[in-house]
């Protein structure tokens, strides 16, 4: 587990950094002076503290320090690892010194280190030294949670799970573990959680499961939307397991028949990563779930939702209506929120002025102002959305409409010339329509209220290294699914015992598809005349809409998905011909 303080951007000494910054454009005077204050009451760096702030990223941080330092920099994010680089410089000196090698030329007896303080005498000696007097080092200038991250990723866990796991069952201590950690001797139930919790993390896993069985402990983790079983530990462990869970998420500890909710914040890989902590007492004992909050993760560009030019098109004609409401529908785990906080992201602006309602907050961003609404609340979506209303919005978000009294409020804001952004829990966009009619909300009020909905699931990709090619045969069940226009092209499917590099699964990250219906003055007719769900489709399909399994199969003829993966997260049956 990674403790180190992130993102120690030294100032220069020649060129004042706020100086350059103000020249440059990136901030304004005000935020020179907050963080100023920031900075005398932290002790961080001004650098440090424009960037906790929020006031400039850390790219547009690196490349202004690289410009007053005279520095080349270097991003890490997507760098891979040279061993002989990693071979020079050991895991507890580039800890310390928050230096990541990065290439080792044997030719030139080259060395490339990553560092936030390329100008540090102390470090620079102690390195040099290190690796010999014949090597020569060339700095490059990287942020610290980068630099940090790589160490995580490339030198191997903080923490050994095995070691800690062996030594709680043996009572001999783990040494391995110990030397790679920086934080001296902790008790080893303390290693283990943080280790599980750091490994999850690494892993892409979504939730962490921990499931007491009669005599064992199953540990499990989500990745990409399906559970798989990592550990097994003996009973008797779980106790003691429990009662740090318990601690570390701010539960009461005594109490272990009813739920029990709480969070959790760990510094991982150089970033801060949340986790969602839920406790339900269960005939075993007490299940314990960790939803992974990892804003990195969570929070996709605009541009990177993985959208076809036709349906970024329709999402950019739906967001710049000034009043009415986008629905996002879809089941529980579908990406709803990860869209939402895109669009958002992408609205985000000094001009406008958002305001949100959730159950609760999972990532905080700069300039929206977010509300948590939670059974220890005093207030709920439809008093919330009131209140809101009363705080000058341009945009507002609300987490879920669930029943009338929400449903009702959101098209009171969106009638009094606000964009309100909201989730419905619906199969399909179309049949999100007879959903808010079974809420309660009358059709005349419907139509010409709503800009448009999406409705999106989440499929996997399947694994670039091992997928295994399929061509599209006559009287195949592709060739039906497809259409005889692409027989003879090469589709995939997962190779049966995946591979090392997806983790012998055959599938590796996920990506959404998604269905987007743009309301018009006809559906709105169609809909105040109470028109069926097969006409509203009919229309809709007529005016070029694209429907989820269209859009999911068009993922499978780019050979990203496969047929089996569509099917599993949207009916396809339809589509064949018997």
């Amino acid at each position: 587990m990674t403790t180190a303080v992130p993102a120690a951007f030294v100032p220069p000494t020649r060129v004042r950094l706020g100086d350059h910054l103000l020249a440059l454009g990136l901030v304004s005077t005000d935020q020179i002076q907050i963080a100023l204050l920031e900075q005398q009451r932290s002790g961080r760096h001004l650098g440090d503290a424009l960037v906790a702030l929020g006031f400039v990223t850390e790219d547009a941080m690196r490349e202004a320090l690289g410009e007053t330092l005279g520095q080349q920099t270097i991003q890490l994010r997507n760098i891979l690892a040279d061993p002989q680089a990693l071979k020079r410089l050991p895991k507890a000196t580039a800890s310390r010194f928050q230096v990541f090698p990065v290439s080792y030329s044997a030719d030139a007896k080259e060395l490339v280190l990553a560092s936030p303080k390329p100008n540090d005498i102390i470090a620079s000696d102690q390195i040099r030294a290190q690796v010999g007097l014949g090597v020569k080092i060339v700095w490059r200038l990287a942020s610290a949670a980068e630099v940090l991250a790589a160490i995580d990723q490339f030198y191997g866990y903080e923490l050994s799970i095995d070691g800690t796991i062996h030594e709680i069952e043996t009572g001999q201590m783990d040494m391995a573990a110990l030397t790679q950690g920086q934080g001296g001797y902790s008790h080893p139930v303390v290693r283990l959680i943080d280790g599980l919790l750091a490994d999850g993390v690494h892993k892409l896993a979504s939730d962490i499961h921990f499931e007491p069985e009669g005599q064992f402990l199953r540990i499990r983790y989500r990745i990409d939307g399906v559970l798989r079983q990592v550990r097994v530990l003996h009973g008797r462990y779980w106790s003691a397991m429990l009662v740090r869970l318990k601690l570390i998420a701010g539960m009461n500890i005594a109490e272990s028949r009813a739920p029990q909710d709480g969070r959790v914040s760990l510094s991982i890989g150089g970033r801060t990563v949340d986790f969602r902590a839920a406790c339900q007492p269960t005939i075993h004992g007490e299940n314990f779930v960790l939803r992974i909050l990892d804003a990195k993760r969570g929070i996709v560009n605009f541009d990177q939702l993985g959208l076809t030019r036709q349906q970024y098109d329709i999402l950019e004609l739906m967001l710049a209506r000034p009043e009415g409401i986008i629905l996002v529908t879809g089941p529980t785990g579908s990406g709803k929120t990860t869209t939402l906080y895109s669009i958002l992201s992408h609205m985000n602006k000094e001009s406008v002025n958002i305001m949100t309602l959730e159950d609760p907050v999972e990532y905080p961003i700069t300039r929206i102002r977010q509300t948590s609404i939670s059974d220890g609340s005093k207030i709920d979506f439809s008093e919330g959305i009131r209140s809101l209303m009363r705080q000058d919005p341009d945009i507002i978000l609300v987490g879920e409409v669930r029943d009338k009294d929400t449903a009702e409020m959101a098209f009171r804001a969106a009638m009094t010339g606000h964009q309100v952004f909201s989730t419905l829990h619906t199969n399909s966009a179309i049949r999100s329509i007879p959903r808010l009619k079974d809420l309660g909300v009358a059709p005349d009020v419907i139509a010409g209220n709503i800009i448009g909905i999406s409705a999106q699931r989440l499929i996997r990709r399947l694994c670039a290294h091992c997928r295994e090619p399929l061509e599209v045969k006559e009287g195949s069940t592709a060739v039906q699914l497809l259409g005889p226009a692409h027989m003879g092209k090469t589709i995939y499917r997962a190779h049966a015992g995946g591979c090392e590099a997806c983790d012998f699964q055959g599938y590796k990250g996920r990506l959404a598809i998604m269905e987007l219906l743009r309301m018009d003055s006809a559906l709105d007719e169609l809909i105040t005349r109470h028109a069926s769900l097969g006409e509203l489709t009919g229309y809709a399909l007529s005016r070029g809409f694209t429907p989820l399994a269209e859009d999911g199969l068009r993922r499978v003829l780019e050979g990203i998905t496969c047929i089996e993966e569509v099917g599993r997260v949207v009916d396809l049956t339809a589509r064949l011909r018997h």
